[in-house]
């Protein structure tokens, strides 16, 4: 940090050196404040410590003179017919005396800088000095390094703690959390690391840059320096699940019917991809192609395991799918620890349920059908049956009928 101190000549009472300028320029080269914003700062802690140091409420500015590099304390009083606060007011009798051309209303400016403003107001400004100064270094990170948000930096680790790698980026120093560290990864001071900044900001100690190595988006910025088709838009990233330093989904699609996604991300015999992995310390990378069909899309999220079919829940809200899969592939498509289907339902978004083909009954629609078809046919045999049947009845009974009516025309005769 660098040391600010307000030098006094006991001479002629001068606020601030030459020597002072000197410092002022160090300042602006070394931490980049520019060296208006030291002087305002100078100027709003001198009139603190006038107020404080002297007891004086007055309203008061302080000048700079750039030539002398001294300042002066300067108390502004507005010119009235009847004063009724001399530390406010000046009344226009006296103001005239000064300058014919004066009027009620007008503001004259008078010197009151003490004879001993000395030591105490240099300690007293000091403190409100170094906080703006802080306040400004801060600001001047914060705008220097928002641009780089969400952007991959290379950076030198300095040291590290329980809680932080810190991490040098350009002049100043960033942090990494744990969370954002890899765990197969160890971090030594003056290792040259590539980092992804996640926060730009401040807290109560000023500014603050946050860094990462675990981010998704590490993944994707890697991937854009890697492949031209993917950082022109070409070929699209369109989601990354990633569980850092042991494994990584990532869905790819094309905007360019001619290109294959998943071959240009990884490139001829595997360089592009290989690059990537590499520079993550060996973390395995899956890119799957990007389907707009979600039981499309689960399937190729599965990879490597082979899938049967796909069942989506009756609640889209929920979405949910039971993924059948043959019994052999079953551990392949949960993966160890059940990393496999928990990568891929962060991938496509769905909570996946998977289940082995010998625990699921499939249904032969076709084989439907044809019972089906029988089953109609029966029932119309069994129909035309039963209506010959009545027919024939019917006709019976109408011989007998007929029988029984000649039988009794024969008894008459």
């Amino acid at each position: 940090m660098f040391v600010l101190q307000l030098n006094f000549r006991k001479a002629d009472q001068k606020l601030m050196s030459k020597e002072m300028l000197e410092a002022f320029a160090t300042l602006e080269k070394t931490k980049g404040i520019k060296q208006d914003v030291i002087i305002d700062a100078i100027k709003a802690a001198l009139v603190a410590a006038y107020k404080k140091n002297y007891n004086q409420a007055q309203n008061v500015e302080v000048d700079f003179d750039e030539r002398k590099g001294n300042f002066k304390v300067m108390a502004v009083k507005t010119v009235v017919d009847e004063v009724q606060d001399d530390r406010l007011e000046v009344s226009l009798k006296d103001a005239l005396a000064i300058n014919r051309a004066y009027e009620v209303g007008d503001e004259i400016r008078f010197e009151v800088t003490p004879k001993n403003f000395g030591r105490i107001a240099a300690q007293t400004a000091k403190q409100v000095i170094m906080q703006r100064l802080r306040e400004a270094e801060r600001n001047h990170i914060i705008d220097e390094y928002s641009q780089y948000e969400d952007e991959l930096v290379t950076g030198t680790v300095e040291r590290r703690d329980n809680r932080f790698v810190y991490v040098k980026i350009g002049n100043v120093e960033a942090v990494m959390p744990h969370r954002d560290q890899m765990s197969n990864e160890v971090y030594n001071p003056q290792d040259q690391i590539r980092v992804l900044v996640t926060h730009v900001g401040s807290d109560s100690k000023g500014a603050q840059i946050t860094v990462s190595r675990t981010a998704p988006d590490m993944v994707k910025r890697l991937f854009e320096q890697e492949v031209p088709e993917i950082y022109d838009g070409t070929v699209e990233i369109v989601s990354i699940a990633r569980e850092a330093g042991d494994r990584t989904k990532m869905a790819v699609k094309s905007n360019d019917p001619n290109i294959d996604p998943v071959g240009t991300c990884v490139g001829q015999k595997g360089t592009r991809v290989q690059n990537v992995v590499n520079e993550l310390g060996g973390e395995n990378i899956d890119i799957v192609k990007y389907e707009d069909d979600p039981s499309d899309f689960i399937a190729n999220a599965l990879n490597p395991a082979e899938v049967i079919a796909v069942q989506f829940g009756e609640d889209e809200d929920e979405k949910s799918a039971l993924v059948i899969v043959p019994d052999y592939q079953l551990s392949l498509a949960i993966g160890k620890k059940g990393q496999n289907v928990r990568l891929a339902a962060r991938l496509t978004g769905y909570k996946i349920d998977i289940r082995p083909e010998s625990e699921v009954e499939f249904v032969d629609e076709k084989s439907t059908d044809n019972t089906t078809e029988t089953d109609n046919n029966a029932n119309n045999e069994a129909e035309n049956t039963k209506n010959s049947d009545s027919e024939e009845a019917s006709d019976k009974t109408s011989s007998d009928i007929d029988e029984n009516t000649s039988a009794d025309d024969n008894t008459e005769e």
